[in-house]
């Protein structure tokens, strides 16, 4: 779960359960853990076994199951604010936001001087856009509580959206950095010290930031839409999608989730895709109708306008882009031209010479394309649609001890991207190095998704049993 709130283990839930327990005058817990030294089970007891029920369905992602058990809970003991806060957590996680600032209202009501809870209730109406209120209530946490992450996590969101002047970014940047150096900082105080390490221009300490978030937690949300934002900012687009997806699996419903999907697709020039997905949102947050708004316009812009742009201003690097992206999938020839003279325009923005080539690629003019993408990466190394690029081009040449290297930085870099698994797995078969041919066509069978690549999934079925009989036999390379 995204919240801290909602990583409660047994030990955790015991220790709280003393304190609730000393609130209402009980003194003993019927658990699995626990063995109750009274045969009767009253009210209190049963609200903290169904709490705990809650909080192992929470843990298992069944948050339907687990919102069930904490109003259950409640209607037993509705002064239970621990259940009040892990209700809201589990709405928030289903992006049910109205529920889940009821749930925080009340524990917070329950329990005043809660920073924890606080912090939450804070967190929530920052998404709701309603940025006063949950200031007050944030500030409130980290006056109680100068070491509060969730609370500065907030905070941070609620000055990105709403614009702050750079030197208050810049103040709340050094405080959270003096957070990082404390004992014990969490992944999404990481990821926060990254959003404002972009906000404020240093994108190279954003990317360390990042990474050491992702490190305590490869599932924090924070962290890995930071890492798509970042990639995007980079004209990056395979990069984001392999946070993306990370993200799809944690929490498929949340707006976030959505606006980076449809950010991705528009940078691959499938505009109206991105449309189709944001379309889908109930009852959308003001970010994602901005950005609906955004494409909106950008689908609303007439290309023949743009054209006669060029007229009068044939090296109009924006128009020239922004063709680059209208014609790819309508027209590709004319889009890899205007994304060539795009290119041209503007040499330092790596966009337009990346939709070159990737149309280049599409063009099945390979040459030109590997040409491309390796003075490209003499300027972006680290850019995974660059590198996927250059690694299809030389894999349809059939130069594929280059195509192997590529590959292999694919499934370096984006170790859960399923299809560069896939075509390694090839080019070691095509190389007769079949023991790593197999390695991954394994892995890419442990990740790939059973209906997107079916196709792939029956191939590779169809090839491991012919390399392991050949492996048997003695045949093929050493492992390269």
């Amino acid at each position: 779960m995204n919240s801290l709130s909602s990583n409660l283990g047994t030990i955790y839930r015991l220790k709280f359960m003393a304190i609730v327990l000393g609130a209402i005058g009980l003194t003993a817990i019927c658990t699995a853990d626990v063995v109750c030294q009274d045969d009767e089970v009253g009210p209190s007891d049963a609200a903290i076994q169904l709490f705990n029920k809650g909080q192992d369905a929470h843990e298992k992602g069944d948050l339907i199951g687990a919102i069930a058990s904490y109003e259950k809970a409640l209607k037993m003991l509705p002064e239970f604010p621990e259940a009040e806060l892990q209700r809201g957590s589990a709405y928030q996680a289903l992006g049910k936001l109205d529920e889940a600032v009821a749930a925080f209202r009340r524990a917070v009501e329950l329990r005043e001087d809660w920073s924890l809870a606080l912090a939450n209730l804070g967190a929530a109406l920052v998404r709701k856009s309603a940025f006063a209120e949950a200031e007050k209530h944030l500030a409130a946490a980290i006056e109680l509580d100068e070491q509060n992450f969730p609370a500065y996590a907030a905070m941070t969101e609620l000055r990105l959206k709403t614009k702050a002047d750079p030197k208050v970014l810049r103040a709340l940047l050094s405080k959270v950095i003096a957070l990082t150096a404390k004992a014990n900082p969490t992944a999404s105080i990481w990821a926060s010290r990254a959003s404002l390490e972009i906000a404020v221009g240093d994108v190279k300490s954003a990317k360390s930031s990042v990474a050491r978030a992702l490190d305590l937690d490869p599932r924090s949300q924070s962290a890995l839409s930071t890492s798509a934002n970042i990639s995007l900012m980079e004209s990056d687009p395979d990069a984001a999608d392999g946070s993306v997806k990370r993200l799809e699996s944690i929490a498929p419903h949340s707006e976030v989730t959505k606006a980076l999907r449809a950010r991705i697709l528009a940078a691959k020039g499938s505009t109206r895709e991105a449309l189709e997905v944001l379309n889908a949102v109930q009852d959308p947050g003001p970010e994602i109708t901005d950005l609906k708004n955004q494409l909106t316009a950008a689908t609303a812009v007439i290309p023949a306008d743009l054209e006669k742009q060029l007229g009068s201003d044939p090296t109009n690097a924006i128009a020239l882009s922004k063709l680059c992206t209208a014609y790819r999938t309508s027209d590709p020839a004319k889009a890899m031209e205007y994304c060539r003279r795009a290119s041209e325009a503007a040499p330092n923005d790596v966009q337009p010479v990346i939709g070159y080539g990737a149309a280049l690629v599409q063009a099945k003019r390979y040459e030109e394309a590997v040409v491309i993408f390796r003075k490209l990466l003499a300027m972006v190394p680290n850019n995974s649609t660059a590198r996927a690029n250059l690694a299809t081009a030389l894999f349809q040449l059939k130069r594929y001890p280059e195509a192997k290297i590529e590959f292999r930085w694919l499934t370096d870099n984006q170790p859960d991207q399923a299809i560069a698994y896939y075509f390694l797995g090839i080019v070691h078969d095509q190389l007769l190095e079949l023991a790593d041919a197999a390695a991954n066509y394994q892995q890419f069978l442990r990740l790939a998704d059973p209906e997107s690549s079916k196709l792939e999934i029956e191939k590779v079925n169809l090839r491991l049993p012919v390399i392991y009989n050949l492996l048997k036999e003695g045949k093929g390379k050493k492992r390269g």
